[in-house]
């Protein structure tokens, strides 16, 4: 079985949202990923993407993981054995120190790589799936009470049973916009809030006195990454679960969350974990701790996507969510097809090269030129998730704006 990757391709897509999305004090209306292709010598593909935060510093932002995968890493790619990922993850290591989110989009690419050549889908590749199905949580931005409100609706609309309310614009003013919120859905839907480390523990406190009446699932991130006696505060005095987000950015800050008896949950994504085995690694530690796990997803596309929901189908019976938020109705992905045709303009301009062993293609393509190599490949094996059962509505299928 010749599985030697003689093909890397790195693309930037540039991905509008529904609308402007407020968070952590950041605003944005597009989401900038990063898609990589790669192609064995038998023809097969394997695709991933990786869409860095809108917060994200140097190095780790999406123009700079760009640069350092078509500069540093396309090339030493080319010859290596797509079926022995570790040995691929070590390269990695050497090749992007300081930028887990590089890396993860290889070892992701490898990974379905790797399933397509086993003619396996990918949770089988992860040991198999465990769960019949997977639940999107949906978020909403800092927004006016009424505007929060009729968010909230669309989401209930779609499908969604659960949401996030982000919060850090002052606490009457987060007090205001979970009380509409709640107001409009009523006990349909699970609510949890997210500071984004906006607050100290004394902030997050008031707030939790302020909002412990709405019935919330938990708070996210109510102190500075950093702040874990801050946060253990929270949790046994907010009266809320607490779980641990930015505060999770690796296995080593796990094992400290853990330590610190700090959350309730744990969050963490599979670009933090630094790939989809790794992640499986986190998953395992909380599992032995006995902390539940939301993997965090996010802006994501199709091949992420279909990473993120594998991972969690294959992980332990502990916390099914998996977040995200939406795109345009006419650029929104379509769900679980792993080779997608991306509706969207690429960004990152440069030249593309060969190498004596294989083709290194990084040039920005045209989004006609973007689609058809999305969609090109062997078909995807990732089935999409079971529709649901007789007398039950699936929680948020599909990612799109109702």
């Amino acid at each position: 079985m010749n599985a030697r990757i003689d093909r890397v391709e790195v693309f930037g897509v540039a991905m509008p949202l529904s609308g402007t999305f407020t968070s952590g004090g950041i605003s944005k209306d597009v989401t900038k990923c990063i898609v990589v292709r790669l192609t064995a010598s038998d023809g097969t593909v394997g695709i991933s993407s990786a869409e860095p935060s809108a917060s994200a510093k140097s190095p780790g932002t999406a123009a700079e993981l760009l640069v350092t995968l078509r500069e540093r890493v396309a090339r030493a790619l080319v010859g290596q054995d797509a079926l022995d990922t570790h040995r691929v993850m070590e390269l990695l290591d050497q090749l992007t120190p300081g930028q887990p989110g590089a890396g993860a989009a290889v070892e992701m690419a490898c990974v379905d790589l790797a399933a397509r050549i086993l003619d396996v889908p990918m949770y089988t590749y992860l040991g198999g799936a465990v769960q019949d199905s997977v639940a999107f949580n949906g978020w909403i931005g800092m927004l006016s009470p009424d505007e929060a409100a009729a968010e909230a609706r669309r989401w209930l609309s779609a499908g969604f049973r659960s949401s996030k309310i982000k919060v850090g614009s002052g606490v009457e003013a987060d007090r205001d916009r979970i009380a509409a919120v709640r107001a409009e859905v009523g006990s349909a839907m699970k609510l949890r809030i997210d500071a984004n480390c906006q607050y100290d523990a004394e902030t997050s406190l008031k707030l939790c006195r302020l909002v412990k009446q709405f019935d919330l699932q938990l708070f996210e991130q109510p102190t500075p990454q950093h702040d874990l006696e801050g946060m253990a505060r929270v949790r046994r005095e907010g009266g809320i679960p607490v779980m641990a987000d930015e505060s999770v950015s690796d296995h080593r800050s796990l094992l400290a969350v853990i330590k610190a008896d700090a959350a309730d949950f744990v969050k963490f994504g599979i670009k933090q974990a630094g790939g989809v085995l790794r992640a499986a690694r986190m998953l395992a530690t909380a599992e032995a701790a006995g902390i539940p796990v939301v993997i965090g997803h996010g802006f994501g596309l199709d091949p992420s996507t279909g990473c993120f929901v594998a991972e969690r189908r294959a992980g332990p019976r502990m916390r099914r969510a998996v977040e995200g938020r939406r795109y345009r109705r006419d650029h929104a992905p379509r769900y679980l097809v792993g080779h997608t045709a991306v509706a969207a303009r690429t960004w990152g301009r440069d030249k593309p090269g060969r190498s004596q062993t294989g083709t290194v293609s990084t040039a920005l393509i045209t989004e006609t030129k973007m689609t058809s190599a999305a969609a090109g490949g062997r078909r995807h094996r990732t089935p999409p998730l079971p529709s649901p059962r007789a007398g039950e509505r699936a929680e948020g299928e599909g990612q799109q704006k109702p």
